[in-house]
């Protein structure tokens, strides 16, 4: 296969993957904006000020009826700590909000499997205690002044009081969904884009003995039980240095997880992949710019011993029940086009899309007139 080719077989397979994940999206991001918009925040936060399990619970919760996109996770995030969240519920919201969300369930259940979707949300949820006993023990109490300080203050002005029976009633209550639906694609369509056009190209220009270089495979099939504990650990500790590599947010390094786990990589990487996505450098910038440099690289610490942790005991405890999930799903199955329940299922999602952006138009071309009304 010369170089056209394989570029050309390369496009087809991010497409493929895109047009499989299509509906989700659509579907994710519309039960995502309509909770946003009819779920009154500052009722959550008041009962986030302490460092509690009920403000971790609460946090996590929060972030997971929140937004999937990794940059508004973490201004979400500043915004909960600015109003007064504790900073291990802040923490536990940036976790729950990038790793225990909808669409992101969803995405894995396509491209990876059921098993690996419940461990997802178990891991996601060892992951939040894990990082809450870890900020605990050293809890930096003038590193998080300073945090606070360095906020920026004029941020998360939303309107949270308002009567959420009446807005779900309100055609303007829709149209606000609609908007918020519009803003998600905004945010992250860069991110959807290159994470898919980046696994596309990866699973036809690199080969599988790369990444069983890399994470120590060996290319026969032993089961989670038999594999050493060396190659265990050294795929959750460099799993998280990959996925910061490859600059990928939350939902566009599922593909690539597929990708990883097809290649060889053992389950303990793909978890300690999928739970990186706020590793990567520009998303740890963010946080700099949020709370300060040393602030950035203690939660960027916090997180990375939280993760390798979790996927340790992830493999293990699943392997003690025999129960190691291997990804059942083929490269070329997921990203085949074919008339089948997701071809109707991404019409659907069309017809959705195509009624929440309607909404926009409506909303947008009413306040035109009133404007050009009063211009009259």
């Amino acid at each position: 296969m010369n170089i056209l080719d394989q570029y050309a077989n390369g496009v087809i397979t991010a497409l493929g993957f895109f047009w499989n994940a299509l509906w989700a999206f659509v579907l994710g991001y519309a039960i995502s904006a309509a909770i946003q918009v009819f779920v009154p925040k500052s009722r959550l936060v008041q009962h986030m000020g302490n460092g509690n399990f009920t403000s971790i619970s609460l946090a996590g919760i929060f972030g997971a009826l929140s937004s999937s996109c990794s940059f508004a996770a973490l201004s979400a995030a500043r915004s909960l700590f600015q109003k007064g969240a504790h900073f291990i519920a802040t923490v536990a919201f940036m976790f729950a909000s990038t790793n225990l969300v909808i669409e992101l369930g969803v995405l894995i259940f396509l491209f990876l499997g059921w098993q690996f979707l419940v461990a997802e949300i178990i891991g996601g949820i060892i992951m939040i205690l894990i990082s809450a006993i870890l900020i605990r023990i050293t809890y930096p109490s003038r590193l998080i002044r300073t945090a606070r300080d360095h906020a920026d203050e004029t941020s998360g002005a939303d309107d949270d009081e308002f009567d959420w029976k009446k807005r779900v009633t309100s055609v303007e209550g829709w149209q606000k969904v609609g908007n918020r639906f519009v803003m998600e694609w905004q945010m992250v369509w860069r991110e959807i884009l290159i994470g898919f056009t980046v696994a596309g190209f990866i699973a036809v220009f690199v080969p599988d003995h790369v990444w069983q270089t890399l994470f120590l495979a060996t290319g026969e099939t032993q089961s989670g039980a038999e594999l050493p504990f060396l190659r265990v650990l050294e795929n959750a500790l460099i799993a998280p240095f990959v996925a910061a590599a490859t600059f990928i947010g939350s939902m566009g390094n599922i593909p690539l997880a597929t990708v990883l786990s097809a290649g060889g990589v053992s389950f303990a990487g793909i978890m300690g992949f999928i739970y990186s996505d706020l590793m990567v450098p520009p998303l740890v910038k963010v946080n700099a710019n949020y709370y300060g440099w040393k602030t950035a690289l203690y939660i960027a610490g916090i997180m990375y011993v939280s993760i390798v942790i979790t996927a340790l005991m992830l493999h293990y405890a699943f392997a003690a029940i025999d129960q190691v999930p291997e990804s059942s799903r083929d490269i070329a199955e997921i990203s085949a086009f074919a008339i089948n329940y997701t071809f109707f299922l991404n019409l659907a999602a069309f017809v959705l899309a195509g009624v929440l952006v309607g909404a926009v138009v409506v909303m947008l071309a009413g306040g035109l007139f009133v404007q050009l009304a009063t211009l009259a």
